[in-house]
């Protein structure tokens, strides 16, 4: 965070879109972050009477105000780059160069210390060590139009490098706008195949015909399926569905199932 606030002066002083849209990017990184960390907490939150699923929808809402703030600021930097490309301004090069690259330093010291953490795979820290490498990139694109300055003279290289920056900053609103959408829609969980699951429903003992399967993610880590079994022997109603229950648990992860068993059709010319 203190990097930042060296890298937004730094790119104020020297004239540097890139400087500052990559501080830019740093910022929406970190306020993306905060965000997710606050929506997690209020995630912990205990379920209620009015909110039976309790509060973890929270993270996804908080996705949703991420990708909203990154595409703002993808904006913002597209249009002053255009600015800045049809009337170029002078550029300190050298003290750039010198910003940018500690900046690679700081972004690449940052990502070794997160992958080299106990928690290295959790969901959280992945996350992290995306921004960082991504405000890596930033920096790299920095150093390139500095370079790019120094030796050529070339100034609309700064809003050429910004307008890159741009394209990263949007596509990880992209991304997140993507993902949050699929959650909100109830789509099918990532990594979880809906023929898989009636097939695992279907082959369970007990059990004659499905229909109304519906499989749909409350938020990270809590994936649920509602479904409709025919029974072969109603009087084995209750054991069938513990058991369609445990197998989606077992193959699927899915931990939340609810199932509603059906007595089977009466046979033709059954009394």
């Amino acid at each position: 965070m203190l990097f930042l606030v060296v890298e937004a002066v730094g790119g104020y002083y020297t004239h540097s879109l890139a400087l500052l849209s990559d501080a830019g990017h740093m910022l929406a990184d970190s306020g993306a972050l905060a965000i997710a960390l606050f929506a997690r907490r209020i995630a912990l939150r205990p379920r209620s009477k009015l909110r039976t699923f309790g509060y973890r929808r929270a993270e996804v809402l908080a996705a949703l105000l991420n990708a909203t703030m990154l595409s703002v600021g993808a904006v913002a930097i597209v249009i002053e780059a255009l600015e800045r490309w049809r009337a170029p301004r002078p550029i300190l090069a050298l003290p750039m160069l010198v910003i940018a690259a500690v900046g690679l330093v700081v972004n690449l010291l940052s990502a070794w210390i997160l992958s080299r953490g106990k928690d290295g795979h959790d969901t959280n820290t992945r996350a992290a060590l995306a921004h960082v490498l991504s405000d890596a990139l930033g920096s790299v694109g920095a150093i390139v139009a500095a370079g790019l300055v120094l030796a050529f003279g070339w100034t609309r290289a700064d809003p050429a490098i910004s307008l890159a920056i741009a394209g990263l900053v949007a596509f990880a609103g992209l991304q997140l706008l993507r993902q949050a959408g699929h959650v909100l829609m109830e789509g099918v969980p990532h990594g979880v195949s809906i023929s898989a699951v009636e097939a695992t429903v279907r082959e369970t003992e007990g059990v004659q015909s499905m229909h109304d399967l519906h499989v749909w993610r409350i938020a990270d880590g809590f994936d649920s399926a509602m479904v409709h079994v025919v029974v072969e022997d109603e009087r084995d109603a209750v054991a069938v569905a513990a058991r369609v229950g445990d197998r989606l648990k077992e193959k699927h992860g899915i931990h939340h199932v609810t199932v509603q068993p059906e007595a089977p059709e009466p046979k033709p010319g059954a009394a």
